[in-house]
């Protein structure tokens, strides 16, 4: 059975792990250092104040998680956000990501988001340590690549190139409705069953 439902502070610890292996592990992150359970603790309750933060289960056990969060930081980007998303190492390319992303991108469209942005470290050619995968895997969701910046990141003693890429959800209005912080977002309870899969979404 696959579940999503939202983030809690007790998840950290599990959060983090998954975490830990891309910045160990891979120029998938660009950070150095894994940040502590207390650092990362933080770093959710702030992002759990306005926008989602979903982890997704399979027989109970967190396989990822997926947030959104502000795209500059600016009253006028409030309509944009930029997503994130992580998936134990062993849980990739079983359906999972698109899943919660899936459920992360409803969510942020009942708040009255618009347009989604995804930063993604991208290598000049595939190494062991970053490949195209997550360009691609956004490409598969809608997503269009609308900026890239050159030679960026270095991570593992190589410099890697970081690209942007949009998804527009809503229709921009002359006069557009503010967005609705997410706790007071009434969204539907349960996703449709994908596939036969099993797949609920709870609150």
């Amino acid at each position: 059975m696959i579940t999503i439902r939202n983030a809690t502070l007790e998840d950290v610890e599990r959060i983090l792990e998954i975490y830990d292996y891309y910045v160990k592990n891979t120029a998938i992150t660009f950070e150095y250092e894994t940040p502590s359970v207390e650092e990362f603790k933080e770093r959710m309750k702030k992002t759990m104040k306005r926008y989602p933060y979903l982890v997704i289960l399979r027989d109970g056990r967190i396989e990822g998680y997926a947030y959104a969060g502000p795209f500059v930081g600016r009253a006028a980007y409030d309509w944009s956000c930029e997503m994130t998303v992580y998936l134990d190492y062993d849980a990739r390319k079983c359906g999972m990501g698109r899943k919660i992303y899936e459920a992360l991108e409803k969510a942020l469209h009942d708040m009255g988001i618009l347009n989604l942005y995804a930063c993604i470290g991208y290598p000049e050619k595939d190494d062991e340590y970053l490949t195209t995968n997550s360009a691609d895997f956004h490409k598969h969701l809608g997503f269009i690549k609308v900026g890239e910046f050159y030679k960026c990141g270095y991570k593992f003693n190589r410099w890697y190139n970081m690209v942007w890429m949009e998804k527009i959800i809503g229709k921009h209005q002359d006069m557009q409705n503010p967005i609705t912080n997410y706790h007071n977002v009434i969204c539907v309870s349960q996703l449709p069953e994908a596939a036969g899969c099993g797949l609920f979404f709870h609150r």
